[in-house]
């Protein structure tokens, strides 16, 4: 199955046609990864990743810092990739690593909260972020599974 299909082809009209599992009864068709609600979250998260590793001390720059950083911008990053892909398989692969991605920051956020880098309640504030998105993960990939 085709999911990203050249302009003007009949594949292309129906790949911009999917809707979300996410969006609402009558949103709008998706037309790009853009318009996916777990990609907007996976960005939000991304923001607040690095508002919070702001915090970290400069000791931690190339190691936590970098990790938590590079984890989050992978979640966000693999779902557009993803859905840029021509095959389900590739879409479904990548929906896979952003999942595996989601998980490393869920961990990093936890070490950092034992290191005592950020408070509780704000890792606890990230924590629900990283479930909302894997709960939407899940259900994109399920969703892409039907079709296959």
């Amino acid at each position: 199955m085709s999911l990203s299909a050249k302009a003007g082809t009949g594949a292309d009209a129906a790949r911009n046609t999917l809707k979300s599992p996410f969006a609402e009864q009558n949103a709008a068709p998706i037309a790009g990864y853009r318009d996916l609600r777990v990609w907007q979250h996976a960005m939000d998260l991304v923001v607040r990743v690095y508002h919070l590793t702001a915090q970290f001390p400069k000791t931690e720059l190339y190691a936590l810092t970098h990790q938590l950083q590079k984890a989050s911008v992978s979640v966000a990053a693999n779902i557009a990739e993803g859905h840029g892909r021509d095959h389900l398989g590739e879409y479904l692969h990548h929906l896979s690593i952003a999942n595996g991605a989601l998980m490393e920051v869920e961990t990093t956020l936890q070490m950092a909260e034992r290191l005592a880098y950020l408070p509780t309640s704000d890792v606890d504030v990230a924590i629900r972020a990283c479930a909302d998105v894997s709960r939407m993960l899940a259900g994109l990939t399920k969703s892409l599974k039907k079709k296959h």
